[in-house]
């Protein structure tokens, strides 16, 4: 009975949990400022800065997990089994070098300490913080839906085509390619707003877990929707602004918004719109009778 004692006061150990602490950082600090240098500094892969909404995502991550902190201290110890096979995993991919695998084994070792410590409901507790670490967990995934985005450029093409003949410019489009003034602008896969979309979605989950509303699924998917919608009409101004800028000869503006700050800028006054979106809704389906709203959350 004494040893039990002593094994769970070791369990409770203030040191044993920061020990923990420790061991991920040395783990995994470098990995992390290097994602986070290449986010910053687009000095990483094109593929890999499809997932720089971690900038925001991963210290909103690491607050949540501190606010909960003392739910977590109240759970009682209660390992998993799978938390040691995802530990396992975990070690085997950062001890892989391959650079995707470290990756993956930040996500999986972080959930396999989560079951190893508190077992399910431990997960459950965490479960929006490892969301959002692994949805900015640089991975191939862009790279692999790239291909299948032509059908995208295309429509992307074809709308900016069109907005420019409204506003008297002599356009073609031929594909993906849009000639203004002789000029070509291609709608490449990377130009499709992937990126974008990815960082609407991700800033609009953070958005529903904040304000409480993702506990409503026809609130979420509403506002998922028309983010997407936002996300993509956002996306096709921008191409035609491209295009109407590199037409005209004015190169200074088109790198401005193409690869410099003013792309930055663009996409965080479109991502700003989405708070007063997700309010309307809020508000909206706040004011639709109850009987209206039957068979939904």
């Amino acid at each position: 009975m004494q040893l039990q004692r002593q094994l769970k006061n070791v369990k409770n150990s203030p040191f044993i949990n920061l020990s923990i602490l420790g061991i991920l950082l040395l783990l995994y600090a470098p990995l992390l400022l290097y994602w986070w240098e290449g986010w910053i500094k687009k000095s990483i892969s094109i593929e890999h800065e499809y997932f720089s909404h971690g900038i925001i995502g991963l210290p909103f991550a690491a607050y949540l997990c501190w606010m909960n902190r003392k739910k977590w201290q109240r759970l009682p110890n209660n390992p998993h089994p799978l938390g040691a096979v995802l530990l396992v995993l975990g070690g085997i991919f950062y001890l892989s070098g391959v650079s995707e695998w470290v990756n993956i084994s930040f996500p999986a070792i972080l959930a396999g300490l989560c079951l190893w410590l508190k077992g399910v409901p431990g997960l459950k507790l965490q479960g929006f913080p490892l969301t959002l670490v692994l949805l900015a967990t640089p991975t191939s995934v862009p790279y692999l839906i790239t291909p299948y985005t032509l059908p995208l450029q295309s429509f992307i093409a074809g709308t900016a085509g069109f907005i420019l003949s409204q506003i008297g410019m002599q356009v073609i489009v031929d594909g993906i390619n849009i000639y203004v003034g002789g000029r070509i602008v291609e709608v490449a896969p990377y130009c499709a707003g992937l990126k974008m979309l990815f960082t609407t979605l991700y800033v609009g989950l953070m958005l529903l877990y904040w304000t409480g509303a993702l506990s409503s699924r026809r609130k979420s998917l509403w506002f998922l929707s028309i983010a997407v919608l936002i996300s993509v009409s956002a996306n096709i101004v921008r191409n035609t602004l491209l295009s109407l800028f590199h037409g005209t000869g004015q190169e200074g503006a088109f790198h401005w918004l193409h690869d410099g700050w003013g792309g930055d800028l663009y996409s965080a006054v479109m991502l700003l719109v989405l708070v007063p979106t997700l309010n309307w809704i809020d508000k909206y389906f706040s004011e639709v009778p109850e009987s209206q709203q039957e068979g939904g959350d």
